[in-house]
């Protein structure tokens, strides 16, 4: 019979899921999200480029600040603010207080 060497004291190993969620949770803790995004290849370096000047300090509020420029949704406006801009000049805001015709009960 041969006999089996024994394994050597084997260091506490993370299993790879419970490695990548603590990774993920480091990089949210620093403020950073994971994105992955498909695009034309073409368009890849773009956006390779675009990805390096957020993540520059010195270039970040620049790249930023152009980007919501160019790309960021209007200020978004009640139904009150809404009514309140529209042009109303020359249209007859009263109201007759006509009752209707008389009810006997």
């Amino acid at each position: 019979m041969t006999r089996q060497r024994p394994s050597p004291p084997s260091k506490s190993r993370v299993p790879p899921s419970a490695a990548l969620a603590e990774h993920r949770k480091r990089l949210r803790s620093r403020g950073l999200q994971r994105l992955e995004v498909q695009v034309r290849g073409e368009d890849a370096p773009l956006l390779r480029a675009v990805v390096a000047a957020l993540a520059d300090p010195g270039q970040a509020a620049e790249a930023r600040a152009l980007l919501l420029r160019r790309f960021s949704p209007g200020p978004v406006r009640s139904l009150k603010n809404l009514i309140e801009s529209a042009p109303l000049d020359g249209i007859d805001l009263d109201r007759q207080r006509d009752m209707g015709r008389a009810v006997e009960l």
